[in-house]
């Protein structure tokens, strides 16, 4: 196996696993809106985690479509360039993700 088809192999199962877990990600947070919607009354803090979670569900879809097409393209960089979208959306839903925790249960806590 030549260098080039090794790196494109490892690029193909990291835009697998993205594609995964960020889809997955879409599903959380459409459940935890659905759950902070029952749980929690109609507070101003339940609306802001509300709206921080549907920015958060957007950035995971993008993610997703990114990774999906990273999976779907055929020209090399093209996949390396829809590779590297996909990581950057990822973690910056992660970090979303993380802040938002923190603030719902700050929020919770609090009131």
């Amino acid at each position: 196996m030549s260098h080039k088809s090794h790196i494109a192999q490892l690029d193909d199962d990291i835009c697998v696993h993205i594609f995964a877990a960020s889809g997955a990600m879409v599903g959380v947070c459409l459940t935890v809106v659905g759950i902070l919607r029952i749980i929690v009354g109609q507070h101003r803090v339940d609306l802001i985690g509300q709206d921080m979670l549907a920015v958060n569900t957007v950035i995971y879809l993008a993610t997703t479509l990114a990774a999906y097409f990273g999976l779907r393209t055929r020209k090399l960089q093209r996949n390396h360039r829809l590779e590297r979208i996909a990581d950057t959306l990822f973690l910056v839903g992660l970090s979303i993700t993380t802040l938002t925790t923190a603030f719902i249960a700050c929020a919770m806590s609090c009131c």
